[in-house]
């Protein structure tokens, strides 16, 4: 019956992933056919049976400890009970090969056959949090429920995706957000992305006030509205109640797209002077409607502009697995909605930030005055003054100083600006908290416009996400004086031809803390992906992997060593376009109190 087919296929397609594709064939790939025989019955023998049960005493009693108590509990001998012999818990019954435990509430009774058959008695009763009020062991349960959301939405994006950029290297973020946009948890996944989306969320709530529906789904990159660079692509989904007149959440999936137009395959020329040259802009795009996807919408809106996408059709792959990542977030919040309840949950949601306000405020109680200049290769330079406020337990962190905006690509939008404090000032909390919107409210921040770190369109910005980033945090760690400068960059690497396109970031050494030595070979701060596995690498692309080792003795050299940097070779097989954005080719990653520089690139 195709039309019921169709109906139960796009039914479980729009549970699983938020949305259906009406407008294309279904093919049939498989199909199973399952045949059920009945065949005459085995029984086992009989157990002798009496009339009425014996009275059976315990072998012994023993303490044990469940639901919060002690119990006095018997010990039986399995070979002793008979039909329709009953134990009621708590109990223990033993035999040679197994120790069963019949917890209170449930009972065992042994049947005709001499099966042991268990079953509860009682209802069981459900711990309900019922109370909004802030309470330490149930903020600890809710860090991890949202972070382990987030954590889900990853694996649903990692599994459906398409591109080996998001696939193998990971290059995504997924968060949770509250009705305001604020970001309150997010799995551990790329730093510059998870603390610059709330931007995005935010621009998608101002522009859309009254007009959002169940089933709407939102697409945006660009850069002044929350964005980092065109490549990140951040795909929005707003959870609403069950009468549908109310958004509850926000979740977000931001994943680097190997191709999004621009001058160069893979998106990074690493000369562009506008944004227009790096790729198609996407603002407050409805990329789902009435949880129909706009799939010749997407199409050619991923086609227009002067340099439009070379491989649409993996964009749209992608962009699917984003709006299913987006769906296992929606899913699994509501399942928190009805297990704490709608007044628990948005409580909690403020209670984690709140707590990440508290503990940034502990940092900077003891937090020391700074500042630092970071220069770049090319002349611009990062300057950064931090003054703490003890009384009030606030810092202020004041960019005045740092050089105009830059007339290549070597500019973050504010939102990577605000990624970076975020990201440092959790680094500095101890407790296991997630990096959410609470980390900012003690802070400060001075960024002064039309400068490199926050440009005004049409700046270029594609080595804002990746270099700048990478500069504002050793930048800051270097004021604090408390670690000594990373390999500094992303090292992007990106090649490809109209038919291939790949991006790697290629990983180097941590800086060394006053009390370790730097990690070696290794992503860090605003970074956090994975290298392709070659075999993955040239199964996919015309490439072969010559040679990635170790870079021996690169790292400076101090009372504790920086971490050394890589070696990576490879040869195309065919004819490739290959751009590198990159820093410290001029500039040495800076050593601190003494220690000495790393080894430039």
């Amino acid at each position: 019956n195709p039309p019921y087919m169709r109906t139960s296929f796009e039914k479980i397609h729009k549970q699983r992933f938020g949305f259906v594709v009406t407008d294309r064939d279904l093919v049939v790939e498989a199909i199973s056919v399952e045949a059920i025989g009945k065949m005459g019955e085995r029984q086992d023998p009989l157990t002798e049976t009496k009339n009425e049960p014996i009275i059976i005493r315990p072998l012994d009693t023993v303490n044990i400890f469940t639901n919060d108590t002690h119990y006095i509990t018997p010990l039986f001998k399995r070979c002793s009970l008979v039909p329709k012999q009953k134990i009621v818990g708590p109990a223990i019954i033993l035999e040679s090969t197994t120790t069963t435990v019949i917890e209170p509430g449930w009972q065992a009774q042994c049947s005709k056959h001499g099966y042991l058959i268990l079953e509860r008695i009682t209802e069981l009763q459900k711990k309900n949090v019922t109370s909004a009020e802030a309470d330490p062991i149930m903020l600890e349960v809710f860090n991890n429920l949202f972070m382990s959301i987030a954590e889900q939405m990853g694996a649903t994006l990692a599994n459906t995706a398409y591109s080996v950029n998001i696939k193998e290297r990971l290059n995504f973020s997924c968060a949770i957000f509250d009705p305001k946009g604020n970001l309150v948890a997010n799995a551990p996944h790329l730093p510059v992305h998870l603390g610059s989306m709330g931007e995005s969320i935010k621009t998608i709530i101002n522009q859309n006030k009254g007009k959002i529906k169940p089933g709407d789904v939102f697409a945006l990159n660009a850069p002044y509205n929350g964005g980092t660079h065109l490549p990140d692509v951040t795909v929005i989904t707003p959870t609403f109640n069950k009468q549908k007149n109310k958004i509850l959440f926000y979740v977000g999936a931001r994943g680097h797209h190997a191709d999004i137009g621009g001058r160069t395959p893979g998106s990074a020329p690493p000369d562009s002077k506008t944004i227009e040259e790096e790729g198609v802009l996407i603002d407050n795009f409805l990329i789902v409607e009435n949880f129909k996807l706009k799939t010749k919408k997407i199409l050619n809106l991923l086609k227009t502009g002067k340099y439009p996408c070379r491989n649409p059709k993996q964009n749209l792959a992608d962009l699917r697995a984003q709006i299913a990542a987006n769906e296992t977030g929606v899913t699994e919040l509501k399942k928190m909605v009805e297990n704490y309840g709608l007044e628990v949950v948005q409580a909690y949601m403020v209670h984690v930030q709140d707590n990440a306000e508290e503990s940034v405020r502990r940092v900077i109680d003891v937090l020391k005055d700074g500042k630092f200049t970071y220069l770049l290769d090319n002349g611009s330079k990062i300057c950064i003054k931090i003054k703490t406020n003890r009384k009030k337990r606030r810092a202020t962190l004041d960019f005045t100083g740092t050089s105009p905006q830059d007339s290549g690509n070597y500019n973050a939008p504010t939102a990577v600006t605000k990624a970076a404090v975020l990201y440092v000032f959790r680094t500095l909390v101890n407790d296991d908290i997630p990096l959410n919107e609470g980390c900012l409210k003690p802070i400060d921040l001075i960024i002064p416009k039309g400068s490199m770190i926050s440009p005004e369109y049409p700046a270029a910005v594609i080595s804002g996400n990746t270099e700048i980033s990478q500069c504002i945090t050793d930048a800051l760690f270097g004021a604090l004086n408390i670690l000594a400068s990373s390999q500094g960059t992303m090292n992007n690497f990106v090649y490809g031809n109209d038919t291939y396109q790949n991006y790697e970031t290629i990983c180097g050494g941590t800086g060394a803390g006053p009390d370790h030595d730097g990690t070696d070979a290794v992503h860090s701060h605003m970074t956090n992906t994975r290298m392709t596995d070659p075999e993955v690498l040239e199964w996919r692309f015309p490439v072969r992997v010559e040679e990635f080792s170790i870079r021996k003795g690169s790292g400076g050299v101090g009372r504790f060593k920086g971490g050394n940097g890589v070696k990576r070779k490879l040869t195309f097989l065919e004819k490739m376009t290959a751009t590198t954005l990159s820093s410290h080719r001029k500039t040495s990653p800076y050593g601190l109190n003494g220690g000495n520089s790393g080894s430039r690139g």
